[in-house]
């Protein structure tokens, strides 16, 4: 070879050698010497100090979760960091869960109070007119009504209480003071006045009133107790839901989305909206589960709701009480001549009052009234009036957006521009890796589907006790409201025999339950009483079987067979038995 020749050659070689050397050890130099100081910055603006915070980009070998490339945070950094993205969730989810929270809460509140508010009113309103009407008399029986007030009271806030039976007793005390009052000439023992009570269902002594009331108010008051616990059910359902922890997988995909940017030293980069989006529903996969029931819940809620604006209106059923009431009183005492014939013949004639025993108008009261229904401007009014309206439309105005709540909350928390980059930006945004597009496919909703999540590895063959718990809850309460919205209450399904529900009698209709309505929408419709589905009353503290119901008092009660006919009331097919085993109902 001519030296000549190889000499320029060879001085290229080295040349070019030489500016590769030199090129090869530089750009890892040029790589790590990019400054931190907008990591630095973010860092120290979430309050931790920056002390182990590198100045410029280092080797990233010791990273865990976040790319093992150059980077701006050293193991306490990402371990702080990854701390801080499940704060943050946990938060986004405390934020985005607010309108449901403050909804039912403040609905409940709301609500709770106003019901509480009309049964105060009824109450009061009921004491008011009948001591203006009444007078003494009323004063003097003031706890058979009081009774009354502290069981419904009692029912609405969840107590194990009958309302068949609450009105029941009602009517069975009322009645043995009612006939007293209307035959001040005779004298009553105790067993004679039980002896009036066990029979009334016979005698009707009030008429249809405690049957139309006892339906009116039962359907009410089922409703609104329904109403109340569904919107404390919800509540606590919400606040339950959104108490969780983020598992270790959860985590890493967090941390991955919203802090490896800024250990990668670009701070302002927003993950991917697709990327955000999967991590989100790996993390919230459990959550999801729960809409189905969820929706359940809110569609049963809203109708019970509905319910109560309508034909089971609770302004209506409290101020009926009083008013029904009175009428009770007024049929006892206008048809009180036939009333008490009936009641001497089955339970005998009772012992003449002695002239210092006999009750006169001024002993009973000064100036003792009869009995009478009130006019429309002396109907009890409730203070809120209409207010029951205007919640129930608040109400079903915030209903109507939960639905798909869970679900749909990691759409809403990575609709968040501070969360997640916008669906548009998709070239400029973090991809898990560095700035560009998402490739991979969103998964879909709830447990099953992470199957394939490529960025939170779900376990889906391991239900999370905790939802299973809160799918039961709202499987409960929503069953709870479908049998309300027929005035059933399930609490007594099976101890009510007939009603099934403590008195709902969701089969019968009445056209003063229906304000607006014609006498004919909703139509009228009257099951058929079956006499054994409604016991006799059981007996208050004294036992009414024996030979007391047989004996002769010595008031001459032993009856013909024509005698017992004049009691209309006493079925057919059993006065002969009457006649034959037992001629007095006592």
């Amino acid at each position: 070879m001519d030296p000549r020749l190889s000499f320029p050659r060879y001085r290229l070689l080295v040349l070019l050698c030489t500016v590769v050397a030199l090129s090869g050890t530089r750009s890892p130099a040029a790589a790590a010497g990019r400054s931190c100081a907008d990591t630095r910055q973010v860092y120290n603006e979430k309050g931790y100090s920056t002390n182990t915070a590198p100045m410029t980009q280092i080797s990233g070998e010791h990273l865990r979760l976040c790319p093992q490339d150059y980077t701006c945070c050293s193991s306490q950094m990402e371990e702080t960091l990854s701390l801080q993205s499940e704060k943050d969730f946990l938060k986004a989810i405390e934020d985005n869960s607010q309108f449901l929270l403050t909804t039912f809460t403040q609905r409940h509140r709301r609500f709770d109070e106003f019901f509480r508010e009309l049964i105060d009113l009824s109450e009061k309103s009921m004491n008011q007119m009948f001591t203006k009407t009444y007078g003494l008399l009323f004063t003097q029986n003031a706890h058979v009504f009081q009774e009354l007030f502290v069981e419904l009271r009692r029912y609405y806030s969840g107590g194990s209480v009958s309302l068949t039976e609450v009105l029941s007793d009602f009517w069975s005390r009322l009645v043995e003071r009612v006939f007293s009052l209307v035959n001040p000439h005779y004298q009553f023992s105790e067993d004679y006045l039980e002896c009036v009570s066990k029979h009334a269902e016979q005698l009707q002594p009030f008429g249809d009133v405690p049957r139309k009331l006892r339906v009116q108010v039962s359907r009410a008051f089922i409703a609104a107790r329904a109403l109340s616990q569904g919107l404390a059910t919800g509540r606590d359902i919400v606040n339950k839901a959104t108490k969780l922890t983020a598992g270790s997988e959860c985590v890493r995909g967090l941390m991955r989305q919203w802090y490896c940017p800024l250990c990668r030293g670009m701070p302002s980069l927003r993950p991917c909206h697709s990327l955000c989006l999967n991590v989100m529903k790996g993390c919230l996969a459990n959550l999801a589960d729960l809409d189905t029931e969820w929706n359940n819940f809110l569609d049963a809620l809203y109708l019970v709701s509905e319910k109560l604006e309508g034909p089971f209106n609770m302004e209506l059923a409290a101020d009926s009480i009083s008013v029904k009431v009175s009428e009770a009183i007024m049929h006892m005492q206008e048809n009180s001549v036939s009333i008490s014939s009936k009641v001497f013949q089955g339970c005998g004639n009772p012992r003449s009052a002695t002239a210092r025993s006999k009750r006169t108008p001024k002993e009973s009261g000064g100036s003792r009234r009869p009995f009478r229904t009130y006019t429309p401007e002396e109907k009890p009014t409730t203070a809120a009036g209409t207010n029951l309206d205007r919640l129930v439309t608040e109400l079903k105005e915030r209903l109507r957006p939960m639905r798909g709540s869970w679900v749909s909350l990691p759409h809403t928390i990575c609709n968040d521009e501070k969360m997640a980059a916008d669906v548009t930006n998709e070239d400029r945004c973090w991809n898990g890796q560095t700035r560009g597009r998402y490739l991979p496919d969103v998964t879909g909703d709830g447990l099953v589907s992470q199957i394939n999540n490529p960025e939170v590895e779900v376990d889906i063959a391991r239900p999370d006790v905790r939802t299973r718990q809160l799918i039961m809850e709202l499987r409960v309460v929503t069953n709870k409201l479908r049998h309300a919205q027929s005035g059933e209450d399930m609490d007594f399904m099976d101890s009510e025999e007939g009603s099934s529900s403590g008195g709902g009698d969701h089969g019968e209709r009445y056209n003063d339950d229906w304000p607006g309505y014609g006498p004919h929408s909703p139509p009228y419709s009257k099951a058929p009483r079956n006499p054994a589905s409604n016991p006799a009353k059981p007996p208050r503290g004294r036992d009414r079987s024996g030979s007391k119901w047989n004996k002769n008092n010595g008031h001459g009660r032993a009856r013909s067979a024509a005698s017992l006919h004049t009691f209309s009331l006493v079925p057919l097919l059993s006065i002969s038995f009457m006649v034959t085993v037992s001629p007095m109902w006592r």
